[in-house]
């Protein structure tokens, strides 16, 4: 059975992106652009919300075709616009790249995905995956840590609704520090 793989980078004070949707303190150097590749290339489908898959179909389908971009960028071009996309979203009509739009985040829908054959699938975005966290739907999270404290910004896991359970427990599957400093920190559901 596939399963929903939550990967996010934050910043030590718990930041995925600055008040301004800055990402430039992420500090993706060759060593992690590469392990994201080998993670993300055996992965069944993306999954993401439509701001995510926006920002994203606005850079990588031609990435690749810079001349002065970096192997690792431009690996990940090809994965990206090859790779399934489903984008969540009740306002955009249609998605190239080998995209499905779905309106609603369907638990049994969800369900009958995760029991399709293929790799698992790559949830992207905080807003979506705080619905898929709420809903139970999360398997795996994969938080990339990185040595910057930025202040102020969107929390990479924002609070969820007051009626919802809050608590989800979780056991440590795997830990790693990248030359940059990086800590990649992969939890699983208990």
């Amino acid at each position: 059975m596939r399963e929903i793989v939550f990967m996010v980078s934050a910043s030590l004070d718990g930041f995925f992106e600055g008040p301004e949707r800055q990402i430039d303190w992420h500090l993706v150097d060759e060593e992690l652009h590469d392990h994201f590749n080998e993670q993300l290339r055996t992965m069944g489908a993306f999954v993401d919300g439509r701001v995510t898959h926006e920002l994203m179909a606005e850079f990588w389908p031609t990435a690749d075709s810079d001349p002065a971009i970096s192997r690792p960028m431009a690996e990940y071009a090809r994965i990206w616009r090859d790779m399934p996309k489903m984008v969540f979203s009740r306002t955009l009509e249609r998605a190239d790249w080998n995209t499905t739009v779905v309106r609603e985040v369907d638990p049994d829908a969800i369900a009958a995905l995760k029991a399709q054959p293929g790799g698992n699938l790559a949830l992207g975005g905080v807003d979506l995956a705080r619905t898929f966290r709420r809903l139970d739907l999360i398997d795996e999270y994969r938080i990339y840590v990185h040595p910057v404290l930025i202040g102020r910004g969107r929390p990479g896991f924002p609070p969820l609704d007051a009626d919802s359970d809050s608590v989800t427990r979780l056991r440590l599957a795997e830990t790693r520090a990248f030359g940059n400093g990086v800590v990649l920190l992969r939890y699983r559901r208990a």
